[in-house]
């Protein structure tokens, strides 16, 4: 089997996984002050410390969650349950932990705007600046698209919300591990993180929580994590999701490079046998995600089809199985048909040249079948 399914979820880094079974043994409750207790705590620390250093963040605004779905979900309701009412901005191509959210806010009595995407997946920062009300509480839009690895104007469009005083928020799950990623210069007020798009397991991610910026907790229970997350902390697994953090800081620019390589070899081999047209901006984009439309195929049909062989996604995984045309490119301007017919390929550190070269020729004679 070869894997081209980075975007959905990646494999456990073997370093990771010896992490966590070390990790295993410290089996005390990081909130006991015996000794044992204090071990796991410090264990919990030094992870956050980890973490903190990728982002270019203080250990106090990292709160280790379940994963991306739940950071988004405090981020979103976390500031939304600071007021009785209030106006949300965010995109029509969120990730569904962006966007339920958001239209369950709509359900309760907040305003929720939805940006459009230019032809290319990008917001305009100037549709931002005329979407911004007296009364705007929050804007949450993605770092990177999970489809398309169109990469927004985060940055600038941080600077704006800066000047103005309004929270910001980015979901960088897909982020993590491909390409740079500063909450000090990207002037957010939150991010979000999740370990299974970067080699650590399911089930653990963080977010940044700017220093001296509240929210409220929408789970109620004990003062873990600042009172922002209650449960006793995975230590294991937040153990793990430092180490997949240490070896992005440590092999970054490696790790840029191969999936640059292999994604480019991928995408010159399948222009040569088929008719394609790449979606998303050529240039900002993330290095290892093509998302392709095909003529005269179903997309779904042709991922079952290679399925046994070749693991890739019509649309994102959270659709997947079902035969609906992906919000994301049409609100990219493509027709339902064309949707329909697009698949996404995505690369990651493991993926080797060989694999990539088996995989076009499994391509090329499925396609001219």
């Amino acid at each position: 089997m070869i894997y081209l399914d980075y975007n959905a979820t990646t494999p456990v880094d073997p370093r990771v996984k010896e992490e966590i079974i070390k990790t295993l043994d410290e089996f005390g409750n990081p909130s006991s002050t015996h000794k044992v207790g204090r071990r796991a705590k410090e264990i919990l620390e030094l992870s956050r410390q980890k973490v903190a250093m990728l982002l270019d963040a203080k250990p106090e605004e990292i709160i280790f969650t379940s994963g991306g779905t739940e950071s988004n979900n405090l981020a979103i309701f976390g500031r939304a349950l600071c007021f009785d009412r209030g106006h949300v901005i965010t995109s029509s191509i969120e990730h569904p932990a962006v966007l339920n959210p958001c239209r369950e806010l709509m359900r309760l009595g907040y305003d929720v705007t939805f940006l459009p995407v230019n032809s290319q997946g990008i917001v305009d920062p100037d549709d931002l600046k005329k979407a911004i009300k007296k009364n705007t509480i929050l804007v949450t839009i993605m770092h990177s698209n999970n489809e398309t690895g169109v990469l927004q104007p985060i940055r600038e469009m941080g600077n704006l919300l800066l000047e103005r005083e309004i929270p910001f928020h980015t979901d960088c799950a897909q982020s993590i591990g491909k390409v740079s990623v500063s909450a000090k210069s990207l002037n957010v007020t939150m991010l979000s993180m999740a370990g299974h798009k970067f080699y650590a397991p399911k089930g653990i991610g963080a977010l940044y929580l700017k220093e001296g910026f509240m929210i409220k907790p929408f789970l109620l229970g004990a003062s873990h994590e600042r009172g922002l997350r209650p449960g006793t902390e995975n230590v294991p697994y937040i153990a793990a999701f430092a180490k997949a953090c240490e070896i992005v800081m440590e092999e970054f620019d490696s790790i840029q490079d191969h999936l640059k390589k292999v994604t480019n070899i991928l995408l010159e081999g399948l222009i040569e046998f088929t008719e394609l047209r790449l979606n998303g901006d050529m240039a900002d984009r993330l290095p290892n995600t093509l998302n392709i439309t095909i003529k005269n195929i179903i997309a779904d049909e042709f991922v079952q089809r290679i399925g046994d062989k070749v693991a890739i996604s019509a649309g994102s995984a959270c659709h997947a199985g079902v035969r609906k045309p992906s919000h994301v490119l049409l609100a990219m301007g493509l027709s339902e048909q064309e949707a329909i017919s697009s698949l996404r390929i995505s690369t990651g550190k493991f993926t080797t040249l060989e694999e990539v070269n088996k995989a076009l020729d499994i391509f090329e004679k499925e396609l001219k079948g």
